[in-house]
């Protein structure tokens, strides 16, 4: 997985390499100037702060760049020297497919083949799959048509952006506000849809999202 001091390295890279600073590159990308200014990257009681996924895909989009220039970048070589980038082949799931029976099994894992694929650099989890938004529910954050890239295998925390099926079959990706032995609390993304509360026995599985590709 890529590492705080690395994306943030990737960062100040792909501005330099568009004869940019930090800040220009953020009004490139049409965001605040100061997004990517170092004392934003950690907190004043010095949590690491990382920059958001909406952000890196505004930029990559403003200077024509992928996520994979992206992890190139992010090398302990020079400037000019690129990190070499392992891919991983992704399998991509429909929305709908993900509330439907027979498609992951108790952990969360897609099971079967023939699923439409995508490469993606290395994540750390091969059973890391995309997942193709659709309808309204998650917008503005994620909209009909985008796609994310979920880990089964990554730990959770408070804040985290997850996707969550139901053993009902009912999918939803929110936030983790909270998650105890007995209770797991969700904070809708977009505000026309409540948060939701749901008892541990009802869950079936929850994975993190690591990216989303907009």
């Amino acid at each position: 997985m890529i590492k705080h001091a690395e994306i943030w390295r990737a960062i100040d890279r792909l501005a330099a390499r568009h004869g940019l600073s930090a800040s220009g590159l953020a009004k490139r990308g049409g965001l605040d100037p100061t997004t990517f200014n170092r004392s934003k990257r950690v907190t004043h009681d010095g949590k690491l702060r990382w920059p958001s996924t909406e952000s890196l895909a505004k930029v990559l989009e403003a200077t024509n760049s992928t996520f994979a220039d992206l992890v190139a970048l992010a090398g302990d070589g020079p400037v000019g020297q690129a990190a070499p980038v392992h891919v991983q082949r992704v399998p991509v799931i429909g929305y709908a497919q993900a509330g439907s029976d027979g498609f992951f099994d108790d952990a969360g894992y897609p099971v079967g083949n023939g699923w439409d694929e995508l490469e993606f650099p290395h994540l750390g989890d091969p059973n890391a799959y995309a997942l193709e938004i659709s309808g309204d529910s998650m917008e503005p954050l994620y909209r009909d048509g985008d796609v994310i890239i979920v880990s089964p295998g990554a730990s959770v925390r408070r804040g985290d952006r997850v996707v969550v099926r139901t053993r009902e079959g009912e999918v939803m990706a929110k936030q983790l506000a909270r998650l105890t032995a007995n209770r797991l609390e969700l904070q809708s993304l977009n505000k026309a849809h409540p948060d939701r509360t749901l008892a541990m026995t009802e869950v079936a599985w929850m994975a993190r999202i690591l990216w989303a590709s907009q």
